[in-house]
């Protein structure tokens, strides 16, 4: 079991870059997405940010949460960009 179960914004990447590369019916798909992402995390922890993810679509798709405010212009880094959450769903989808 990895020591720290937060997850960072590289690993975050890593994990929807995985998503996308290693497809379902994959054999081992979820330990090559767990080694994609490194730091530690187990499949079991993939797993569950997985399963989390998909709640959090199901109820953005649903209407349940409102889509945040973001600022237009400058070059702030913090926090995520409309373009990243879009790639995000999209990636979603061809799951």
């Amino acid at each position: 079991m990895s020591s720290n179960s937060s997850w960072t914004g590289k690993q975050n990447k890593a994990f929807e870059n995985a998503l996308a590369i290693y497809e379902q019916n994959m054999p081992d798909r979820w330990e090559k997405i767990a080694r994609a992402v490194g730091g530690g995390k187990t499949v079991e922890e993939v797993k569950r940010h997985y399963e989390m993810l998909v709640e959090d679509v199901k109820q953005i798709e649903s209407g349940q949460v409102p889509f945040p405010c973001y600022k237009s212009g400058g070059d702030n880094n913090k926090g995520y960009k409309f373009q990243d959450e879009e790639q995000r769903l999209k990636l979603l989808k061809l799951q």
